[in-house]
C-alpha cells in the first residue's frame, strides 16, 4: 500500500491545497499501523557504519510517519522492539525478519517530539518514535487523538536523525 504523502506526482496528478498542512502528535502512546517500507541504503555517519536501511511507513494517531530501521548489529535490538511491537517476535526469541509480512500489521509506540535545527538555522519540531510498546505489554489506554497544528516541518537529514541513536 503506497503512502499518498510520499510518493512520486505524475504531471497530470491533482495536487491538495492543504498538502502544506502539518501535524504534531502530542507526545504520549499510540496505536500505529504499518503502511508499507522502503530499501534503502544508509551511508553511514560517525556513529554507524554504512549498512542497509528500512524507511518504514507508518498511520501513528491518523498522522503518517516515517521510522528509519538500521539493519545494523548495533541497531538489533530497535529492530527486535518493532518486530516484538507488532506481534512478529516474542522476547528471548529468535526470529528471520520476514518484511514481506509487515504492511496492515499495528502495534502500540511511544511518540516524542525532536527539535533539531534546519539547515536555515531556524529551530524545528518533529515527531519521532522513542520506543516501540511490545504487544503483549502495551497498555491497554485510549488512543491519543489531540493534535497541534504548526507550519510545515521539513523532515531531518538521516546524518542529522543517526545523531541520536543511543550509542
Amino acid at each position: 500500500m503506497a503512502d499518498k504523502l510520499d510518493r512520486e506526482l505524475s504531471w497530470d496528478d491533482t495536487i491538495d491545497a492543504n498538502a502544506d498542512e502539518f501535524t504534531l502528535l502530542e507526545p504520549g502512546e499510540y496505536d500505529f499501523q504499518v503502511l508499507g517500507f522502503e530499501r534503502a541504503r544508509f551511508p553511514g555517519s560517525a556513529k554507524l557504519p554504512p549498512c542497509p536501511q528500512a524507511k518504514v511507513k507508518l498511520l501513528v494517531g491518523g498522522v503518517h510517519m516515517e521510522h528509519n530501521l538500521f539493519l545494523h548489529s548495533k541497531c538489533e535490538g530497535l529492530i527486535c522492539a518493532f518486530f516484538k511491537s507488532i506481534g512478529a517476535r516474542k522476547s528471548g526469541e529468535r526470529l528471520q525478519m520476514d518484511w514481506g509480512k509487515i504492511a496492515g500489521a499495528t502495534g502500540r509506540c511511544q511518540v516524542g517530539i525532536r527539535k533539531w535545527t534546519g539547515k536555515d538555522g531556524t529551530e524545528k519540531e518533529s515527531n519521532d518514535i522513542s520506543k516501540f510498546l511490545p504487544a503483549d505489554e502495551a497498555t491497554q489506554a485510549p488512543v491519543q487523538t489531540q493534535v497541534q497544528n504548526t507550519a510545515p516541518v521539513q523532515a531531518p537529514a538521516a546524518e542529522e536523525v543517526v545523531d541520536d541513536l543511543p550509542f
